[in-house]
């Protein structure tokens, strides 16, 4: 079984680490320093004291790779429909596509029966590329759960938490098809909790439900998780954008299997942990705004679900981002 990472940095190259280690057949495809470290030296996974290294193929160019049977795409979501033709290489008739990212999917409305199936979201594929390109019939859902950061070229740091090892996947139909069986048996090989669920799309709601709130407070006060559930005025701005896009996810049949309450305690839990986004930030990097906040503000209007809230602060993070 063949397995490409497109995109490898921190969470892609910790997962072909991890599969690669499971003795599956890995290439990473990465760029820059990163790349060379890894050429040289394997990549290094570090976690609470301990150290692994694992050796996949790493190159820099798709072209060398060849058609796989499973391609992970984990790049910042707001990068990921500019380099499609680069992952047209990689894709052979029964190649199946991951997106391994925050947000809404581009895929979401696929097979979403109702009046709303096969929309496709302006604010993640503008331009319809991956859904033209990729097309969503390749498509594999999951919802990365792991933490991790490069702290130096060639070596991932993990950030220890209770969902550290969770990557649920699911077919968007809801089946249990060969191939995500398939997939399946592989990441638990690896070490992974991947479930094949029936209805992926409330797990990803479930990790939105706090991404779409936590992330851009943080990234507009420079507060941890901690931090900002502790604040009571930060903690009421969470837990009410938090109720809007709720209200959305339902409005699509979304199931919240927790109160918007324990969703923040469990947050807190996680204790003095940075976001994605604010890390993004202070790295100088462009933060997954639309993925995350846009995507919710434009669903909710086709929907009819109002957000105030989330409108409002989707504009303060627009312009924090153009001062960056």
């Amino acid at each position: 079984m063949r397995i490409c990472i497109f995109g490898a940095g921190a969470i892609g190259a910790y997962i072909g680490a991890e599969l690669s280690l499971a003795g599956a057949d890995v290439t990473l495809i990465a760029r820059g320093k990163h790349l060379k470290v890894m050429q040289d030296n394997g990549v290094t996974i570090k976690t609470e004291g301990e150290e692994i290294v694992a050796r996949p193929r790493c190159i820099n160019d798709p072209k060398e790779a060849g058609v796989h049977d499973y391609v992970f795409i984990t790049l910042k979501a707001h990068s990921s429909a500019s380099p499609y033709e680069l992952i047209n290489p990689l894709i052979g008739q029964e190649t199946s596509v991951i997106n391994a990212q925050n947000g809404l999917p581009w895929w979401y409305f696929y097979k979403l029966a109702g009046r709303w199936e096969n929309y496709k979201i302006r604010s993640v594929d503008p331009d319809n590329l991956q859904w033209n390109k990729i097309t969503p019939e390749r498509v594999i859902g999951t919802v990365v759960y792991p933490a991790a950061q490069i702290i130096s070229p060639g070596i991932i740091e993990m950030q220890p938490h209770i969902s550290q090892k969770r990557l649920p996947i699911g077919e968007p139909n809801g089946s249990k098809s060969d191939r995500i069986i398939k997939l399946s048996k592989l990441l638990i090989s690896a070490g992974f909790k991947s479930p094949i669920r029936s209805d992926i799309r409330s797990d990803i709601w479930m990790k939105l439900w706090g991404n779409l709130a936590f992330n851009p407070i943080s990234a507009l006060t420079g507060a941890t998780l901690e931090e900002i559930c502790v604040n009571h005025e930060t903690r009421a701005l969470a837990r009410t954008m938090m109720l809007e896009g709720q209200a959305i996810g339902e409005r699509l049949g979304a199931k919240f299997n927790i109160d918007v309450d324990t969703r923040i305690e469990g947050a807190k839990s996680v204790g003095q942990h940075k976001t994605s986004m604010l890390q993004d930030l202070e790295l100088g990097r462009p933060m997954e705004t639309d993925p995350i906040l846009g995507s919710v503000a434009e669903i909710g209007k086709l929907v009819g679900v109002p957000t105030p809230t989330i409108n409002i602060v989707y504009g303060l993070l627009k312009q924090r981002s153009s001062n960056v």
